[in-house]
């Protein structure tokens, strides 16, 4: 679901104000495919209406109002001297409340493949009571954001990680394929594969072979950062380092960087080599990074920023270039998925910093506190005003279980999560304007679809 505001400024004190494009442009860039539009109006005197936009037939609603609820017609609401807390200037407008109950406050629109379902003649109307007035609709968009499942082939990329881990010695092999096999959201390859369907030269396997190459470069970074951050399970197993010995974790994550940089290169185009190249450049200088600010713990926004955008955002960006350019996208394109890739990497490692906090995730509470990974949402904590004293002073000591748990409460009582979370609302919808300006092959629902579907998660 995402939600908006239609805000407009009325010139009379009846008036029927066409809302129908500002709606369809929601959904636009919602990218919703298929489900409902919900509005409500957020005053007592203004109403929403379905009907004909033509003008005679509009006087005619508003003489037929008039008619029912005539103005200056004796309304008890407009005696003040006998209402309480009359606000000041507040209008003499009984009629135009009663005007309302006549319409409606709210409506209810479907979509149908990314279309708003209107009859022919059919408009959307805010109706203006007591005006000239500055008003604002509540839009609510929920649905099918994305593409149906069958026009993204993702078991291509699953069989394509398996006949790559198929030929691997064993050794390394197996600790990767018990990674794989435990799940993952596969965001980075699903990237690939719609990028890659842009373009002129749009091949579907060697679209899946490039996704495969880049999960498998992304679950070697997992299996490195497991080993610095000394975690015991991933995705629910034993990680690499806690079941194999961070020797073989080490030499795992090793072998997969290698493999995936050669199958890359192996695609036979240099800017798509170059996009992921460059992205595992900024990934290991921003673990680098990472590991050192853990001194400074819980660290800064703008540090955190810094290393986000190197340990995450960059290989979304990558992912997102990166199919384009295998598929032939023209530069402007690319470089648009690429922005929106960068913000919608920052956007998710956002919403996995929240993650860390909810106790319906399936994962363990506050494990980035104790592992003093760098997290947005303890960092606006602990400049809070009220919590922020203690939890830097218990972040300045040893974490226990204790310590854990008494931190997290402090978080989860305060507003960081909330401003994380409109941060990261605010990142998508940068994310998704990106998009606007630049031809998609009809793929923009899909990459909007599955922008809001990263954010919105519990875990």
């Amino acid at each position: 679901m995402t939600a908006n505001r239609i805000e407009f400024d009325t010139t009379r004190s009846t008036e029927f104000v066409d809302i129908t494009d500002r709606i369809r442009e929601s959904v636009r860039r919602s990218g919703l495919r298929d489900g409902c539009v919900h509005l409500q109006s957020l005053h007592t005197t203004l109403g929403i209406a379905v009907n004909e936009n033509e003008p005679l037939l509009h006087r005619d609603f508003e003489n037929l109002l008039e008619r029912l609820a005539p103005t200056g017609a004796g309304y008890e609401h407009d005696d003040f001297s006998r209402r309480f807390d009359v606000p000041l200037g507040e209008p003499v407008n009984g009629h135009a409340h009663c005007r309302q109950l006549l319409l409606t406050a709210f409506a209810t629109l479907l979509v149908e493949d990314g279309q708003l379902v209107l009859g022919r003649w059919q408009s959307v109307f805010a109706v203006e009571l007591d005006g000239p007035r500055h008003r604002q609709l509540a839009v609510q968009l929920d649905g099918d954001f994305g593409r149906r499942r069958s026009d993204l082939p993702e078991s291509l990329v699953e069989i394509e990680l398996a006949r790559q881990l198929m030929v691997d010695p064993d050794a390394v092999a197996s600790p990767m394929r018990r990674l794989v096999e435990a799940g993952g959201k596969r965001l980075r390859p699903k990237l690939v594969q719609l990028t890659a369907a842009i373009g002129p030269r749009n091949d579907p396997l060697r679209a899946a072979e490039l996704a495969a190459a880049v999960e498998l470069l992304h679950n070697a970074t997992l299996i490195h950062d497991d080993y610095v951050d000394e975690s015991t399970h991933r995705r629910g197993r034993p990680t690499v380092a806690a079941e194999e010995g961070p020797e073989r974790a080490i030499a795992v994550g090793d072998f997969y960087f290698a493999k995936a940089t050669r199958l890359i290169a192996e695609m036979g185009n240099a800017g798509v080599t170059s996009a992921l190249a460059e992205a595992l450049e900024a990934i290991c200088a921003s673990q680098i990074d990472d590991v050192a600010l853990r001194g400074a713990f819980p660290g800064d926004r703008e540090s955190y920023l810094r290393v986000v955008r190197g340990k995450t955002a960059s290989l979304f960006a990558a992912a997102c270039a990166s199919g384009a350019l295998l598929s032939g996208a023209e530069p402007e394109v690319v470089a648009a998925l690429r922005r929106y890739g960068d913000l919608l990497g920052i956007a998710f490692q956002m919403a996995d910093d929240m993650v860390d906090f909810s106790p319906s995730s399936g994962k363990p509470v506050g494990l980035d506190v104790r592992q003093r990974v760098l997290s947005l949402p303890l960092i606006y904590a602990a400049e809070d005003r009220v919590v922020g004293p203690e939890i830097r002073r218990l972040l300045a000591g040893s974490l226990g279980d204790a310590e854990v748990g008494r931190v997290t409460e402090l978080v989860t009582s305060c507003e960081a999560l909330t401003r994380v979370r409109k941060e990261a609302q605010a990142l998508v919808e940068d994310a998704v304007r990106e998009l606007e300006a630049v031809e998609l092959d009809g793929l923009r629902p899909a990459l909007v679809g599955l922008a809001l579907s990263a954010v919105d998660r519990q875990s």
